[in-house]
């Protein structure tokens, strides 16, 4: 179990940086849907590394970036239903 929480916290911390460089490389907007994505997934799987080896601080802050990443997506899904023509 331990090497599979290992190789998740891996992948997150990937995707996170992926997303960043994305971002400062002008290839993502940061407010777009691909972004918050990635920082949501990334987020969720540091946060189960990190309560997994009882890092509480890293766990919460990864738990308080994925609700970011929850809201956010939320605000981007909500702003393309409105400008849907016909609703």
């Amino acid at each position: 179990m331990s090497t599979l929480i290992t190789i998740i916290g891996m992948i997150g911390a990937v995707v996170l940086l992926c997303g960043y460089m994305m971002v400062s490389a002008r290839k993502l907007s940061g407010d777009g849907l691909p972004y918050q994505l990635l920082n949501f997934g990334g987020g969720i799987a540091l946060m189960i590394n990190s309560a997994y080896h009882s890092a509480w601080p890293s766990a919460i802050l990864n738990m308080v970036w994925s609700g970011v990443g929850v809201i956010t997506i939320g605000r981007v899904m909500a702003g393309r239903a409105a400008r849907r023509p016909g609703l």
